[in-house]
């Protein structure tokens, strides 16, 4: 069998796994087909199994890298398999049909992980292919939404069915970890809605080249030079050796933090009665927490009675929110150090070097800057709330722990345990200005960043002491670092503004600040909302899609992108200076 042809064979059957778990998914099947999934699914396998084989046997020599795919791709589908049928075994005391219906989540997980493997080394091979990180980071978000909307169309997902529209904001949303939602997630989307949503905002959290550049760790294949430069400049690691490593790190962090998170917020909710299913409740949070998501399967978020009071979650979730947002550089170096000084303490001789800096210059700026904005802002919604949405709760403890869960979530998190309908005006600007300024580099959260905000401000202080430079801490920034925040800035102000026009033409009943504060939002990715989402009409529903999309993908890197390739001019000319009062 030539190769070409093996290989068209291979894609025409990941396709048809693809279509199939899809249509078992995503559709209601006659209680007559039922029983043959299981010989559907076992044949699917059998067919994948014998094709890595003769890959495996007969071009193993000429495709030496791939190696170590092949055998991990046999090695799911037999796990699969055998697991499948012990299963099966395992039940023969139960009628055939039952008996039969146990190995089916089996053969769905593994055929949905072999096809995700598989879906990765795609994008890895396009990525060799066709190399501008920019283009490709944006492509892979927009077909992932795009992708992601069509599934929320399946008639499973949904409790009364979907437009297009609803689908593809409510996977903009998810992929973007916004929150915006113009359906009520608990009430109009299935357990399966709800699953699908979550992958997805777990997807956009971490990225998609994240996952890919993971797996190619894993079987320890080359990477380009040039691939481990972007990845490199993603993950905010200086040794290119270490990229991929510091990839799969980031990974395993996530899903270890995320369970961890998910364990104490079912410890705190365990006797609220209100909640059905408390594991996946606990699930979705966790994840919606530390990607900075703002979904949440309760109709008013906490604003819930039964979850506004319970103090402890909030905590719980309030560390999750600030971890995901403070960046992964500054908790990995943060481990490392720790971890060596807590070895040191059982060596006498020969003591482990601490190689790291903890605290860069860039961390610096992110924790100085992210524990301002949390001090300040809780300062200011305890006094500013006093008579409005703190009077609800009587004990201090509650009344700190609300002021500060307002100050928190606004970064990005989406999250509300007030009704910001009732809030007083001054704190809903400074909610905008929280919004806005969003949080860490290298996070899961959106924004202009902590970062850029600080470079703008020690900018002006120095500006107005008539320095031409900013120096901190016995560093220098540089003037590209400083330009780039302004770029940013203006073109979040451009892109806020020119959308807050739209929706004023398409929205003239509704309220200025209540549209601000929705596109504000949006390019910010927060999610938070005065009740006007699931009011807009479709053009708005567009324009507030766009603003979400480019407040995830940055504007700038798609400029970057699409401009970075012309070619350099080696010459000055002669500077001239332009009068600015």
């Amino acid at each position: 069998m030539k190769l070409k042809t093996l290989q068209k064979l291979y894609r025409f059957t990941d396709i048809l796994i693809l279509f199939f778990l899809i249509f078992d998914f995503g559709f209601t099947i006659n209680e007559d087909y039922k029983p043959f999934r299981i010989l559907i699914y076992s044949s699917i396998t059998l067919l994948l199994i014998t094709f890595n084989l003769i890959k495996y046997f007969q071009y193993a020599k000429s495709i030496p890298a791939g190696k170590k795919t092949i055998e991990f791709n046999i090695g799911i589908l037999v796990t699969t398999l055998v697991s499948a049928f012990t299963i099966y075994y395992l039940n023969q005391h139960l009628p055939p049909v039952e008996q039969l219906m146990r190995p089916k989540v089996v053969f769905e997980l593994g055929l949905f992980f072999y096809l995700l493997i598989r879906l990765t080394f795609f994008i890895k091979y396009i990525y060799k292919i066709y190399f501008n990180p920019a283009i490709l980071f944006v492509g892979s978000f927009f077909i992932l939404i795009l992708i992601g909307a069509l599934l929320l169309m399946l008639p499973r997902v949904t409790v009364n069915g979907i437009s297009f529209i609803d689908a593809l904001f409510t996977a903009t949303s998810a992929i973007c970890v916004t929150g915006l939602a113009v359906l009520d997630t608990g009430k109009d989307f299935t357990e399966l809605g709800q699953t699908l949503i979550i992958i997805l905002i777990q997807i956009g959290g971490l990225g998609i080249l994240t996952f890919t550049s993971f797996f190619a760790y894993f079987f320890k294949e080359n990477s380009s030079y040039r691939e481990s430069m972007y990845m490199k400049d993603y993950t905010s690691t200086e040794n290119l050796q270490d990229v991929f490593k510091i990839t799969a790190q980031i990974v395993g962090f996530t899903l270890a933090l995320e369970l961890v998170g998910a364990i104490l917020i079912y410890l705190s909710i365990d006797t609220i009665s209100t909640i059905d299913n408390k594991i996946f409740f606990s699930i979705f949070h966790s994840i919606s927490a530390f990607c900075n998501a703002g979904f949440s399967t309760s109709s008013s978020s906490f604003y819930e009675p039964t979850l506004r009071y319970d103090y402890s979650l909030q905590w719980v979730l309030m560390l999750l929110i600030v971890i995901g947002g403070i960046g992964y550089s500054f908790i990995f170096n943060s481990f490392s150090y720790l971890k060596r000084s807590f070895l040191n303490l059982f060596r006498k001789k020969n003591k482990l070097k601490t190689t790291v800096r903890v605290f860069t210059l860039n961390s610096k700026i992110t924790i100085v800057t992210t524990s301002i904005l949390l001090v300040v802002g809780f300062i200011f919604f305890y006094f500013s709330e006093a008579n409005f949405s703190l009077q609800d709760h009587d004990s201090a403890y509650g009344k700190i722990t609300t002021a500060m869960f307002s100050s928190v979530t606004p970064r990005t998190a989406g999250f509300n345990t007030v009704d910001y309908t009732q809030v007083a005006t001054p704190s809903l600007l400074f909610v905008i200005l929280l919004m806005w300024i969003g949080a860490s580099p290298g996070s899961t959260g959106g924004g202009i960043k902590t970062s850029t905000f600080a470079i703008a401000t020690l900018n002006i202080l120095a500006t107005a002491r008539g320095k031409k430079r900013i120096e901190l801490n016995t560093r220098e920034i540089s003037s590209s670092t400083v330009n780039r925040a302004f770029s940013i800035i203006c073109i979040s102000l451009i892109t806020i503004g020119t959308a807050i026009l739209l929706l004023l033409f398409f929205e003239p009943d509704k309220d200025l600040l209540a549209i601000a504060f929705e596109c504000f939002s949006a390019y910010s990715t927060v999610g938070l909302s005065l009740n006007l989402t699931p009011t807009l009409s479709d053009p708005s529903k567009y324009v507030i899609i766009a603003v979400m999309f480019v407040g995830r993908i940055g504007l700038l890197n798609l400029l970057f992108g699409m401009l970075g390739q012309v070619e350099q001019k080696f010459y000055q000319y002669p500077q001239e200076n332009i009068l600015i009062n």
